[in-house]
């Protein structure tokens, strides 16, 4: 099953645990399939430098070196503008269409919102383990 997790979730699994940490943990266990673009990647390092995270560079460039080794790169062909209120979420839809997704996982309202964009459903970390996963 391929999936696309949103840079929240990968933020909330790599710091803080939870729903999106046990779905990072079955991408690690090859239950799924977990796709990535350079520019998730990119916003990913972003987010991550924040010095409210308190990371230092090194663990910064640790774990998007750990994600990118554990995650499927795709190169987005489509350029997509659905999400005009927050235009870094179409690259979460870029990246969904080229890998096939089934589901984007996300805490975003934005893409909650959509609930399903061209076949991929659209679903929280809480959603996708209890409904999809049956944990």
């Amino acid at each position: 099953m391929n999936v696309v997790c949103d840079t929240n979730i990968l933020i909330s699994g790599i710091l803080f645990g939870g729903h999106a940490r046990q779905i990072l943990r079955l991408a690690s266990q090859g239950v799924v399939a977990n796709f990535i673009s350079s520019e998730i990647l990119h916003e990913l390092e972003e987010v991550l430098i924040r010095p409210k995270f308190g990371l230092q560079f090194e663990q910064v460039l640790s774990l998007i070196s750990l994600i990118r080794d554990s995650f499927e790169l795709v190169v987005p062909s489509r350029s997509v503008n659905k999400i005009l209120n927050d235009p870094d979420d179409n690259r979460i839809l870029e990246a969904a269409f080229e890998a096939n997704a089934s589901f984007i996982i996300s805490g975003d309202r934005h893409l909650l919102d959509l609930m399903e964009w061209e076949g991929t459903r659209v679903v929280t970390p809480a959603a996708f383990m209890k409904d999809i996963i049956g944990r």
